[in-house]
């Protein structure tokens, strides 16, 4: 007999049958509100876990992370179909108990239903295992039978069928027997952005030149001539003897400088555009399916994870 203490830590077990076959995953635990004691579970069965059933723990023993109940597969599966939105009505126990031949009183006030370590009672729900709030997963609401339906998350599964559903697509008993395998992607572009600024600014600056500059200087050089008869004439004009003087002016260059202004160039500001390759990383993420029980085709080989 499962105690409540062990029910607690139950969810996410291993289910095992009386022929040592996996039945599934214990998902929901449903315990009596009188004694306290678990009363059922419920596990995933068929492709991908789409189909829910119910299991009772009368008789089950729990060993290491395995329960062990004396139910066959098969009678499993063919178990009565029964909606996990709220409590299980006393008709649907006596179904269930008829159907697994175990006798098991019931009554409707006196049922609770038990998630992970979270136990819910009637409309009443008080919670005792962190990331949980009135028996469900922060931000999800709790939704009773007969009222209308949230998905809080936006997975496409109400919020009152499976408190644990995330992502996409999940399978269960909102959706079909496939699920969508997506992944996050790198999606790259550019954006202009101010990276600097470049200006032209004109200011004066003073520099010395040397410039070589060729000048002219007069001086005065004396010329003997023998008297000929050509300039005898000369010579023998004037006194005979007498005293003279000659006087020559002499001239020479020197440097003038001057400044002018002369536009030399023109100068503009323009920008070109340079094109180079930047390496940029992020960390995506992926999800990856693994299946279990099935042969891949072409392979031998039980199990088979599916990536890209």
């Amino acid at each position: 007999m499962i105690t409540m203490d062990q029910a607690r830590t139950l969810s996410g077990k291993t289910l095992m049958g009386s022929g040592g076959e996996k039945l599934g995953k214990i998902d929901t635990l449903y315990a009596d509100r009188d004694g306290g004691e678990p009363t059922f579970a419920t596990v995933h069965t068929g492709l991908f876990g789409s189909k829910t059933h119910f299991v009772p723990l009368n008789d089950a023993t729990l060993s290491g992370d395995t329960v062990t109940v004396p139910y066959g597969k098969d009678l499993v599966s063919s178990a009565p179909n029964i909606d996990t939105d709220a409590e299980l009505e006393p008709a649907e126990e006596e179904r269930l108990y008829s159907h697994y031949g175990v006798g098991g009183g019931y009554s409707s006030t006196n049922t609770t239903t038990t998630t992970g370590t979270t136990t819910t009672t009637g409309t009443a729900t008080t919670g005792t295992a962190a990331g949980f709030t009135s028996g469900r997963h922060e931000g999800e609401t709790a939704v009773s039978r007969g009222t209308s339906r949230t998905d809080v998350d936006g997975d496409g599964v109400y919020d009152d069928v499976r408190g644990t559903a995330v992502g996409r697509d999940t399978s269960g008993m909102t959706t079909d027997d496939a699920m969508t395998r997506s992944e996050e992607r790198l999606k790259v572009g550019t954006q202009q952005v101010e990276s600097g600024r470049a200006r032209l600014r004109k200011f004066i600056v003073s520099e010395q030149q040397n410039v070589t500059v060729p000048v002219t200087t007069e001086r005065a050089t004396i010329t003997t001539e023998p008297i000929t008869d050509a300039n005898a004439g000369q010579a023998y004009d004037g006194p005979a003897l007498s005293e003279e003087e000659h006087e020559v002016v002499l001239r020479s260059e020197k440097p003038l400088v001057e400044k002018e202004t002369v536009a030399v160039e023109r100068v503009r500001l323009d920008t070109e555009q340079v094109t180079e390759n930047v390496q940029v990383s992020e960390t995506v993420r992926k999800e990856q399916i693994e299946s279990e029980g099935v042969y891949p085709e072409g392979d031998t080989t039980r199990g088979q994870n599916i990536n890209r």
